[in-house]
């Protein structure tokens, strides 16, 4: 999918997990924006969705957009800081599920390669030993065919297609991935098989800590 024909699924329009006066959770699709476009034919977003019936929402973090699973939003501009800061800080804890071609090196491990844009190729990103970003990777492999593996992946760092990149350099991308898969990986699947599938952070109010899941639908 590209943003030339962005068509993004309505059925379910917005599903929400968790909702209080600091926060509201949401599950969110594969072919839909976290946040809108520049074009005004891309406004349709999880953001847009959201304040149509909690205004004061504040996006936190995104997701690619296909890439599904749990997002989180804030309600007010304090809460949208304190939530800012704990990714900043690497104290939010999460994970994503994710299914790709062939088999990992080992049942589990960590990539540790630097990422830059691929200037010429955005939204592409690319490793760059020299003048890329540290961006790390841990992974665990929980079921294995003769195709393909599924795998859990815990981002270190929080680069740009960071997760999508690193599976690609092991050899692995994930199904469905239209930027780094081989062309059978790519077709193996009608969209991207990556989904952010648990998150936990402090609740910005009580201190707390709080978790989500939401199981994968492939």
């Amino acid at each position: 999918m590209t943003l030339r024909d962005y068509r993004p699924p309505t059925e379910p329009y917005l599903r929400i997990v968790y909702r209080d006066e600091a926060l509201v959770v949401v599950d969110k699709p594969s072919g839909l924006l976290s946040v809108p476009g520049k074009d005004p034919a891309h406004r349709d977003s999880v953001w847009a969705r959201v304040t149509r019936v909690l205004p004061t929402a504040r996006i936190v973090h995104r997701l690619d957009m296909a890439t599904s699973g749990l997002i989180v939003l804030a309600l007010s501009k304090t809460a949208q800081a304190h939530l800012q800061r704990q990714f900043e800080h690497r104290i939010v804890r999460k994970y994503y599920r994710a299914r790709v071609a062939g088999q990992l090196p080992a049942q589990r491990g960590s990539i540790e390669l630097a990422m830059r844009c691929d200037w010429p190729n955005r939204p592409r990103q690319m490793v760059d030993l020299i003048a890329g970003r540290a961006a790390q990777t841990r992974y665990e492999v929980v079921n294995t065919t003769a195709a393909n593996s599924e795998v859990l992946l815990y981002p270190v760092t929080g680069r740009s297609h960071q997760l999508r990149v690193h599976m690609q350099m092991l050899g692995t991308p994930i199904l469905g991935d239209k930027f780094y898969a081989d062309a059978a990986a790519y077709a193996a699947a009608p969209r991207l098989l990556l989904h952010a599938e648990e998150i936990g952070f402090l609740h910005p109010l009580t201190q707390q800590p709080i978790n989500f899941h939401c199981p994968a639908d492939f």
